[in-house]
């Protein structure tokens, strides 16, 4: 088959690195040439998201169509559904893009999340942050990710300046009349786990197991698994995921950040159907990985049990790090992957290494 992919990322690259070793051919199609996922992939389409000729003449190349990021326009999923099969269907990217739409699609399922309230302007702001106190986060509810479009909000003297910092002076409600924004209640959480689930056309479920997630400045740092968690806590978190992509209709991956609090409780924190930077363990941990996993559910393909069959540490190499993997390289347990940038910058993340640990016999 020719899988067709939204985005040029990392993910997408690699995305395409597992579709070519199962025999299948990748479409990129994304607006900016110089991107990771095109330089490994069969063929690429270099347009802007809105561009409805290129978009059907994508269409008309490719025999599926899937995405490696939850930013693409919904409108242009929509648009491609009416020329070929889109999974996961774009209702399900409309509801990871937005944080107000997600967190009241958690609600509607019994899903518990932090406190939040859907902000329009400065006073709003005030009202809802006398709600439910401080600390909290303050949100754009579309586009942000790795700390960007987020400020925090210490004290009620910090709101003019948290406005400010996610462009509030241009805040207006979306043209389909979601809220410019999201605020958040800190949570007293002891950890963050995060869970991949697949889901097949048929309604297969297959989930990976969940990971210990640890950031550094909003950015992902490391996910180890075993997650050291309580047993009852990950199946909870397990079987939110699958209860999440089921009402969802999700065919490929929905991968889903939960908050374990210091009793006990999940809370899920955000979603994203498509392959997730704390599943790159998977890689080569694994019976089957993550973007093996997506693969087989875009094509119509049965899932596989992902059984680990070693310990994993997950590591990012962010900006200036993909200049100290030598020792790494040396190590036959740590498994380097980059990514293709000719830059490294800061926060930008350049590869990651996954190291196993095996048990002693």
């Amino acid at each position: 088959m020719i899988i067709g992919i939204l985005g040029g990322g990392q993910l997408g690259r690699m995305l395409a690195l597992a579709a070519a070793q199962m025999g299948h051919r990748t479409h990129i199609f994304c607006p900016e040439a110089d991107n990771p996922a095109s330089q490994v992939a069969a063929q690429a389409t270099f347009a802007d998201y809105t561009d409805e000729q290129a978009l059907a003449a994508f269409a008309k190349a490719v025999d599926v169509i899937t995405y490696e990021f939850e930013n693409v326009p919904a409108a242009t999923a929509a648009f491609l559904e009416k020329h070929k099969t889109v999974r996961p269907s774009w209702r399900a990217l409309e509801t990871a893009q937005d944080r107000i739409k997600e967190k009241t699609f958690f609600a509607e399922i019994g899903v518990g999340t932090p406190p939040w309230r859907a902000i329009n302007s400065e006073a709003e702001l005030r009202v809802a942050v006398a709600d439910i106190g401080a600390p909290c986060v303050l949100k754009t509810a579309r586009l942000g990710y790795d700390g960007k479009g987020q400020a925090k909000i210490k004290t009620p003297e910090d709101v003019t300046p948290a406005w400010a910092a996610i462009g509030g002076a241009k805040a207006k409600p979306h043209a389909d009349g979601g809220a410019f924004a999201v605020l958040e209640g800190f949570v007293d959480f002891a950890c963050e786990i995060s869970v991949i689930v697949a889901r097949g056309h048929d309604g297969q479920l297959m989930s990976f197991e969940p990971a210990l997630n640890v950031h550094t400045n909003h950015i992902l740092d490391t996910s180890t698994v075993p997650a050291p968690v309580d047993e009852a806590v990950l199946h909870q978190a397990v079987d939110a995921a699958e209860h999440a992509a089921e009402k969802l209709g999700v065919v490929g991956l929905l991968a889903i950040e939960f908050f374990v609090t210091t009793s006990g409780a999940v809370l899920a924190n955000e979603m994203a159907p498509r392959p997730h930077n704390s599943g790159h363990w998977t890689m080569d941990a694994c019976e089957t990985d993550q973007f093996q996993q997506m693969v087989r559910a875009v094509c119509g393909l049965p899932l596989v049990d992902p059984a680990r069959f070693a310990d994993v540490t997950m590591k990012n190499l962010i900006g200036d790090d993909v200049n100290s993997i030598a020792a790494d390289m040396a190590d036959p347990h740590a498994h380097v992957h980059l990514y293709g940038k000719a830059e490294a910058r800061r926060g930008r993340k350049m590869g990651h290494i996954n190291r196993l640990r095996f048990p002693k016999s």
